[in-house]
């Protein structure tokens, strides 16, 4: 899902009902729950992975088909299609250049786009693993350069927006016992962040283990009880350095690279929120202390998404996303 705060519009993929449905993007107004547009996607665009919001009524989306997709709010249609290497499970832009659009692959690199000349990548960057890139996001560091946040199986990466360096840098120590499958930031900024995750599954093969097996958990449990996980601060401690912070822990999807976010609520105090696996609805923790704050109402079935977006006027709307249900809460700063 993506939430565009100034319009007050929401995006949610899924597939039209039926046997064999097509893949399709519903727009849905925050004002109006009852308008609600069901939007055909191109064919073989297959399932969407990711949604970001871009200033000026777009967004951009990653599919698993290939593609790297702008699409219209104001046509309902996607006007820009760029054909990929490789399926893509994260896409992100900057704010202040939305001409430059990224995407994280299946193989572990990230390219980069301009739609202006869309025919080719402007850069491929290729990341420190085969893992895929489960999460982008658009920053600056503290001199106000242009970096690019991703997340693969091993943990999060800085890289240079313009491709500019040989290759990512991780931003903590490789452990070889967990896996990082979420994470969290407020963007522009890169001060603060929070890692997500789960205990490394235990193969024969070893490193040798496809990508995707990455991410299953080590032992089975209870349906819906999830897998206990962790969920670590991480904070800038200089220009091109991080430090691991707080750490704490919640039931996480034993397969699923969930979304987690940094909620700003005033007084420059945040929140970090997650959709426990257990509870099956978001839990959030002060930050940086990772002290349980509170609990929203829980769903019948598990949070697939979690989204986080600012408006201009003030405030912001934290959306969750489940089989069922689409929750949407107005954050006061």
């Amino acid at each position: 899902m993506g939430i565009d705060a100034s319009n007050q519009i929401i995006l949610a993929s899924g597939k039209a009902p039926g046997v064999g449905g097509e893949h399709v993007l519903r727009k849905i107004s925050m004002l109006s729950s009852h308008e609600a547009h069901t939007i055909q996607l191109p064919p073989d665009t297959k399932v969407v992975k990711d949604i970001c919001i871009l200033p000026g009524g777009s967004a951009l989306f990653a599919s698993l088909g290939r593609r790297l997709s702008l699409f219209s709010m104001t046509t309902n249609s996607v006007v820009l299609e760029c054909n990929l290497p490789l399926p893509a499970w994260s896409c992100s832009a900057h704010d202040s250049d939305s001409h430059r659009i990224y995407a994280g692959l299946q193989d572990g690199r990230v390219l980069v786009f301009d739609t202006r000349q869309h025919s080719r990548p402007l850069h491929s960057m290729a990341g420190l693993s085969k893992h895929l890139v489960h999460t982008l996001h658009s920053v600056t560091d503290n001199s106000g350069s242009r970096k690019v946040l991703s997340a693969s199986a091993i943990g999060p990466c800085m890289w240079d927006a313009d491709g500019n360096q040989s290759s990512p840098k991780l931003l903590l120590e490789d452990d070889n016992q967990r896996v990082c499958f979420s994470l969290a930031c407020a963007p522009p900024s890169s001060d603060l962040l929070v890692a997500s995750y789960r205990p490394k599954a235990d193969y024969s093969s070893g490193d040798a283990a496809a990508p995707s097996q990455a991410y299953l958990s080590q032992t089975p449990t209870q349906s819906g009880a999830g897998k206990l996980g962790q969920h670590t601060v991480i904070r800038r401690t200089g220009n091109a350095s991080f430090a691991e912070g707080s750490t704490c822990h919640s039931n996480v999807s034993e397969v699923r690279m969930c979304k987690s976010a940094i909620v700003p609520c005033g007084n420059d105090e945040h929140l970090f929120a997650y959709g426990d696996e257990s509870h099956r609805g978001v839990l959030t923790w002060r930050l940086p202390s990772l002290g349980v704050h509170s609990g929203l109402i829980p769903h019948r079935q598990p949070i697939l998404d979690l989204r986080y977006a600012g408006s201009r006027a003030g405030g912001g709307y934290l959306g969750c996303l489940s089989d069922d249900k689409l929750q949407v809460y107005r954050v006061d700063r």
